[in-house]
């Protein structure tokens, strides 16, 4: 009776020392309590395989880039399967080579066979545990997958063919490829201790120890076709102890014959004493091979070489069967007939010792949905769900971005933006240095810049309603906000004041037919605001009509600022029709009637875009936030939008230059509580204050020291650490050139493109014109 199950591993690179051996005391768990005679076989086959990019968007034109760019790209799939068997045969010391095919006959099994029952009962119990590990999930294998599985093994993973296994005494060959084994069979082959993790010295340095499995070397590191099977069988603790008891018995007697029997009575000694003394030692016998195969038979010498090399760096001795032991691991590999393996193809040893040879990890995982990255083993496409909808993960989306000038903040929040957008998320960015100029070029009709021009109209239009459209509640509660913002700045509004201006908003709308905005409302204020009063039933201590017209005149006409709000006709839009809006503020930091003006204005877009639209997904993105700080009252107003968004369906992202930015206070520290996504690029000046402050574990800090970036070569690309909760890992973004030109946002290159943009009005031009340009020298 065989139960096999589909293992999900945690992500290569994402686990620390102690994550390692937390998985380790997992296994043992698990396994120790299972019935005598059970036979384990964890079986991680790897494939090289050809990237399918047919899950990727192909909507725009930035992710038709995408797909393009990395379709067909090279790398070694991995999958990971667990059997747990209950054979018939028991005993294990059957002649050395079987061919199992002889011996297959139709049985039937009964469900009433007890120890069956038991057996079945025991696995599921075994498998409940280890799906409680949160770095592991276990799925039981429907009747095609395990037929599948069968196929492929046989078929030698031929893809295009149907063909035989040829068994010679020199070697295997199916179909086009040429297959050999490598094994670790007996204890003799363990020279040294082993151990649970090992450093990694692809990433390690003198000044932090980054980990992995200690048999890594022969996983997703052995960039070959290759297939890793791990053996156990669970065996019988009080037989071997009486064997060893007697053996130890007779070994006293012909100890005086030889020093060799001393040594070995000392080490029977030891063995008996360990049991003794730990109760949850478990004897086991077992086995590791590795089958490798490849289309060029001389290959197979060189992959040979690889693991060989993978084995003398933990002090491994590996066996190379030969003639009918080689078809012998062949054929008892397959899941079905390992328990045809006999004891002379078994190690013996404790079951913790046998699981520090345990594969733990595999290639990263994609999300069903989620924002694209890439993974850091094999530069392919990684789908990360930052937004969790079903809070799995988070229950706060909002994210922050850090990292110093020049290490590609603003590119990375391009590409991060760009993705939510073309996913249907509304989107209000409020920048500093015109770092998404081209992101909105790209979705014209979508998006709209606020960016100021003396002398030039905003666009903007408050009072904008369709002809013959009645005023809802809300918005004329928004235009009482906007108009007080403008008129009161920083001032409690009575509550008569308020009722009163709405009413006079109410009256304006009623009165008039079309054309509504804010010269006209003043006009019509100052004209009639007797009969509006009266009409209204407003008394005159209830609104100071002279004073708001006084301060509102600035806005209007003939005002210094009369220009800001003027209707353009065609060229006046509604914010909540956008859904990208983007505010630039460079050009008004200093001007603080400006500024408050764009403030109001971004407060208003918020409220419009992404409050009043709980059924869609909104972000507000703050890009250099810390130069942000330095207006009056964003700091509050931030905390204010980390706390409520929530509600509203939407996030808030912050690009920082360094943690340190933010003042160490309580309004800054409920901010960095909301946050829970994290996205660091690389920092000379290191991480210390990003790790104090955020809580960061120590595997997270050697994750951040461990960052490279390639500028150069064929695949160019940063590195970016990355947190979701408690999920960690290192990422890298690598672009098509499209998507790079379009993330660019300084520098010669970039104001090409902006030029070839304003010569022709399309961005998708300029960027496809300046790349041609860009080949053709």
């Amino acid at each position: 009776m065989i139960l096999g199950y589909k293992v999900v591993l945690p992500e290569v690179f994402s686990l620390s020392e102690k994550d390692y051996e937390s998985l380790h005391a997992t296994w043992f768990r698990a396994f120790k309590n299972l019935p005598a005679h059970t036979v384990i076989h964890k079986q991680d086959i790897y494939l090289k395989t050809a990237f399918d990019a047919e899950n990727l968007p192909d909507t725009s034109f930035l992710e038709k880039a995408t797909r393009n760019h990395f379709c067909g790209r090279q790398y070694l799939g991995h999958q990971c399967f667990l059997f747990f068997c209950w054979p018939a045969n028991r005993s294990f010391h059957k002649a050395r080579f079987i061919n199992p095919f002889t011996q297959a006959k139709k049985k039937t099994v009964h469900a009433e066979n007890e120890k069956l029952r038991r057996f079945s009962q025991a696995i599921q119990e075994c498998v409940n545990f280890l799906n409680q590990d949160r770095n592991l999930q276990l799925f039981p294998l429907e009747e095609a997958k395990i037929q599948n599985l069968t196929g492929q093994y046989f078929n030698g993973y031929n893809a295009d063919i149907d063909t035989d296994v040829i068994l010679g005494d020199h070697s295997i060959r199916i179909g086009k490829n040429y297959w050999d084994v490598m094994a670790l069979q007996h204890e003799t082959a363990f020279l040294e201790e082993v151990q649970t993790s090992r450093p990694a010295s692809r990433f390690t340095s003198d000044e932090f120890s980054f980990h992995q499995g200690f048999i890594d070397g022969i996983g997703l590191e052995l960039y070959e076709n290759h297939m890793v099977n791990q053996i156990l069988v669970m065996d019988d603790n009080t037989r071997w102890r009486k064997q060893l008891e007697k053996k130890r018995e007779t070994l006293k007697k012909s100890a005086g014959f030889g020093t060799q029997n001393l040594v070995v009575l000392e080490k029977i000694e030891a063995v008996l004493q360990a049991m003794n003394q730990d109760e949850q030692a478990r004897i086991v016998r077992g086995q590791l091979n590795i089958l490798y195969w490849d289309q060029d038979p001389a290959r197979l010498s060189s992959i040979a070489g690889e693991i060989k090399t993978c084995c003398k760096q933990l002090d491994i001795r590996p066996y190379a069967p030969q003639g009918e032991a080689r078809k012998q691991y062949f054929l008892n590999t397959y899941f079905g007939f390992t328990s045809n393996f006999t004891d002379e193809d078994l190690y013996v040893s404790d079951l913790k010792h046998a699981l520090c040879i345990w594969l733990h990890s595999a290639n990263y995982k994609s999300d069903d949905h989620g924002i694209i990255i890439n993974d850091r083993q094999f530069n392919i496409p990684v789908i990360k769900d930052v937004w969790d909808e079903r809070k799995k993960r988070i229950k706060a989306r909002n994210f922050a971005i850090f990292a110093p000038t020049g290490e590609g903040k603003s590119f990375l929040a391009n590409s991060i933006l760009r993705q939510f957008f073309e996913q249907g998320v509304r989107l209000v960015i409020i920048d500093l240095g015109g770092s998404y100029t081209k992101f909105a070029g790209l979705y014209a009709d979508a998006s709209v810049v606020l960016r100021y021009q003396p002398g030039q109209s905003l666009g903007i239009n408050p009072f904008y309603l369709p002809v013959g459209a009645v005023p809802t509640a809300e918005h004329l509660e928004e235009l009482a906000i906007f108009l007080f913002e403008l008129t009161s700045p920083g001032v409690a509004v009575k509550k008569e004041e308020n009722v009163a201006l709405k009413k006079m908003l109410q009256v304006y709308y009623t009165t008039t037919a079309c054309g509504y905005d804010l010269q006209g409302f003043y006009n019509f204020i100052d004209k009639e605001q007797d009969l509006i009063l009266q009409k209204a039933g407003i008394k005159p201590e209830y609104f100071e009509v002279a004073r708001f017209l006084h301060i509102l005149s600035e806005y209007v006409g003939d005002g210094i600022y009369g220009y800001l709000f003027r209707d353009q006709g065609e060229h006046t839009y509604r914010m909540e029709d956008k859904r990208l809006i983007i505010f630039e503020l460079d050009e008004v930091k200093d001007n603080q009637e400006i500024l408050s003006v764009m403030l109001k204005l971004i407060k208003s877009a918020i409220q419009r875009s992404i409050w009043r639209n709980r059924v869609e997904k909104g972000i507000i993105l703050f890009d250099e936030f810390a130069k942000q700080l330095k207006f009056s009252n964003v700091l509050e107003s931030v905390e204010f939008y980390y706390q409520a968004i929530r509600k509203q369906n939407g996030a808030i992202g912050i690009v920082l230059q360094s943690i340190n930015q933010l003042p160490e206070n309580s309004t800054a520290a409920s901010i960095l509580e909301n946050t829970q996504v994290i996205y660091s690029l690389r920092n000379e000046k290191g991480y210390d204050d990003l790790v104090s402050r955020l809580k960061l574990s120590a595997h997270d800090l050697n994750q951040l020291k461990s960052i490279t970036n390639n500028l150069s070569g064929s695949q160019k690309y940063t590195e970016v650490f990355i947190k979701i909760g408690k999920q960690s890992n290192v990422y890298r973004l690598e672009v098509p050139a499209e998507a790079y030109a379009a993330y660019l946002t300084d520098g010669p290159e970039n104001e090409t493109i902006l030029k070839l943009f304003k010569a022709s009005g399309n961005m998708e031009s300029a960027i496809r014109n300046y790349l041609t340009q860009k080949k053709s020298r």
